[in-house]
């Protein structure tokens, strides 16, 4: 499922045109988005977690070369699944 699909299936289940439910899509996405940026945990009961984590800086080798390189710190944006997503999986 991509992008245009949620939005089609948020359509079709809200009783709302595309062009609204692309809007909320977008808007819930951003909002997430946002607070990811502002260093917040956002917590979706039952659903899961979206947070970021400080990667280290670490030393990797150029494939072709076999020289080594500095790989910089980032920080990551993890996601771990919430009880309510892992039984509807399973």
């Amino acid at each position: 499922m991509n992008k245009d699909d949620l939005v089609a299936a948020v359509a079709s289940s809200t009783g709302l045109s595309k062009a609204d439910a692309g809007k909320a899509v977008n808007a819930v996405l951003d909002s997430i988005e946002g607070a990811l940026q502002n260093g917040a945990d956002v917590r979706l009961v039952g659903f899961g977690t979206f947070s970021v984590t400080d990667r280290r800086a670490s030393t990797g080798r150029n494939p072709r070369t076999g020289e080594p390189i500095q790989i910089p710190a980032s920080k990551q944006p993890k996601f771990k699944a919430g009880k309510g997503l892992k039984d509807a999986v399973n």
